[in-house]
């Protein structure tokens, strides 16, 4: 199947998980995850109207921006973890990122952003499975304190949480760990009196499904649209 099918597939599967869910399609953005993926890959997907790509690693990215430079209504998601000096690159090529588990890392993109008079949407990432291999905050007292941080600045915009859970977790556990994301998100919310605190980025290919019943509002899909590295 081509991109434009696979993507058609994709919207499908979100408008039923919706309607499901008591909810509208409209309320998830389908983030494109185009890391290891071709330009060309990238501007079929464009071609069906996906306008939203997600990225993990700086240097990979940053080629395939300049490339796109001239579609305008690309937005570029980074969703891999960010070293602190890969920070520097961030403003004014990437309208969010998923990633942000340090009040040394938003110093550092908010100081950037300040040279650059660029503003950056943020979300703070969790890791609520505790995996070693992945980033992210585990506590509500540490994801608050680098909330307060973000949320006093001028450049950095806090949206919300991010999470990705264990694979293999099942459909119980998976759940569990999106919905403490969504009540932690509406703490926030109400602890920062921020209505701007709207984000839950959280479902992937295997599991957006159970995501978008437990309420995320960004789900990051690559292998569904692009197929994997073997098919390509």
């Amino acid at each position: 199947m081509s991109v434009k099918d696979n993507l058609e597939k994709v919207k499908q599967q979100i408008t039923q998980a919706a309607f499901q869910s008591g909810r509208t399609p409209e309320e998830i953005q389908l983030i494109a995850v185009s890391k290891t993926k071709s330009v060309e890959l990238i501007k079929e997907a464009l071609s069906a109207k996906q306008t939203a790509f997600g990225e993990n690693r700086i240097q990979e990215a940053l080629g395939k921006i300049e490339v796109l430079k001239n579609s305008p209504e690309v937005e570029w998601h980074l969703i891999g973890h960010l070293q602190k000096n890969k920070a520097k690159f961030c403003p004014g090529y990437f309208q969010w990122i998923h990633s942000v588990e340090s009040i040394e890392l938003a110093k550092i993109l908010e100081a950037r952003c300040d040279l650059t008079n660029k503003n950056i949407n943020v979300l703070i990432q969790v890791n609520l499975s505790r995996e070693e291999s992945k980033s992210g905050l585990q506590e509500w007292d540490e994801i608050l304190r680098v909330a307060e941080y973000i949320s006093s600045g001028r450049w950095l915009k806090f949206r919300g949480l991010m999470t990705i859970p264990a694979p293999n977790l099942g459909e119980f556990r998976t759940r569990k760990i999106f919905e403490q994301i969504r009540e932690w998100r509406d703490k926030l919310r109400d602890e920062l009196d921020s209505p701007g605190i709207t984000e839950l980025s959280m479902g992937m290919t295997a599991d957006y499904n159970w995501a978008i019943q437990e309420g995320a509002t960004m789900i990051r899909v690559g292998t569904a649209i692009f197929g994997s590295r073997e098919q390509q």
